[in-house]
């Protein structure tokens, strides 16, 4: 049986599933909390990570809140926001 992790999350089972896995919290909770009926569905039409600038992967990672981006070469994004 999963554990109640209060009304901010809708699936507890799939959270505790997701958290076993060794995903973060924030991820976790994202996943858990998706409309099922629309995660399944293609995502946009963004363009590969290895396509875009380290200017535009900066970008992308101070939108996301990854810390240390300021040192980090152009691979090192890429992975961070892969793994974020």
């Amino acid at each position: 049986m999963a554990k109640n992790h209060g009304p901010q999350i809708k699936d507890d089972e799939q959270y505790q599933a997701l958290r076993g896995q060794g995903m973060s919290k924030e991820k976790a909770a994202r996943i858990a909390n998706s409309n099922k009926h629309e995660t399944g569905k293609k995502g946009g039409a963004a363009s590969k990570y290895e396509e875009r600038s380290k200017r535009e992967l900066m970008a992308k990672a101070r939108e996301v809140g990854i810390e240390g981006r300021s040192k980090m070469s152009k691979e090192d994004l890429i992975k961070a926001l892969r793994f974020h």
